[in-house]
């Protein structure tokens, strides 16, 4: 059992190893912008740069863009589902799983041919439309984790009480859905949009060939041109992305602290 447990430790810690060590030199390098000093000079030299803030403002907006739109399409759909078509439970598992089979530059390049100056609905014609246009493909992108985080949700509230409940005191479907169901599954809609939120900041193919200014291209940009300022943008990426996830730890740990209760 010693030498069982020992293999197991050697083995955790040459995988933290395999993961934490670059990660150190990326953040080491960062900070070698002044020859001969340690400082966050690189980070100072990008934070300040307008092209980093509209890059970065840019991705924090069609984030919650994409959560609003995910949590719009996905609650009520889910909702239907689980309470009045059981049946079609399979098949929209299936579709919502698309994302992660079709390649993204697939995805958007069906997207240019479909809304493009000369289709029947133009969304590349402006910025604004082609943003928007961006913001539908994040939803794509974010949907099978925003499905399956609402109906996991779902799964552990007695949809069909709750509804007849409502029912019984004379709300509609709307308030029903609004003011009954999405408040019980709120910690479902809030690990969706966690991982949303990192999917949206680190996404690079779909703003690229759209021709948009985001974080993931401005770090591409940046990097085919300076050597310190990528490495401190890539720890940044990092901790946003680790931010969130620690944020759904979270949120995973509250719900079952309430269904333990």
């Amino acid at each position: 059992m010693k030498k069982v447990n020992i293999l197991s430790w050697i083995i955790i810690i040459l995988a933290i190893s395999y993961f934490i060590i670059p990660l150190l030199a990326t953040f080491e390098f960062s900070l070698r912008l002044i020859r001969g000093h340690y400082s966050f000079e690189a980070y100072r030299v990008v934070f300040v740069q307008p092209d980093f803030q509209d890059a970065f403002r840019n991705s924090i907006l069609l984030a919650l863009a994409t959560i609003i739109l995910s949590i719009i399409l996905v609650v009520p759909a889910a909702y239907i589902v689980r309470l009045r078509l059981p049946s079609w439970r399979s098949p929209v598992e299936f579709v919502t799983l698309l994302p992660l089979v079709i390649p993204a530059i697939i995805i958007v390049f069906g997207y240019l041919r479909m809304f493009n100056s000369s289709s029947w609905l133009p969304l590349t014609d402006s910025k604004a439309s082609t943003y928007f246009l961006l913001a539908l493909g994040y939803v794509v992108l974010a949907l099978p984790y925003m499905y399956r985080s609402v109906d996991a949700g779902l799964r552990a509230i007695d949809v069909k009480t709750l509804t007849e409940a409502g029912q019984s005191l004379g709300a509609s479907g709307f308030t029903i859905l609004t003011r009954i169901i999405l408040p019980n599954i709120r910690s479902g809609v809030l690990s969706g949009s966690f991982i949303a939120f990192a999917i949206v900041i680190g996404e690079f193919t779909f703003a690229s060939l759209l021709n948009l200014q985001v974080f993931g291209t401005y770090l591409q940009l940046i990097g085919a041109n300076r050597a310190y300022e990528p490495s401190a943008l890539a720890i940044v990426a990092f901790l946003i992305t680790w931010a969130c996830m620690g944020l759904l730890q979270l949120v995973g740990r509250s719900r079952a602290a309430k269904q333990a209760r």
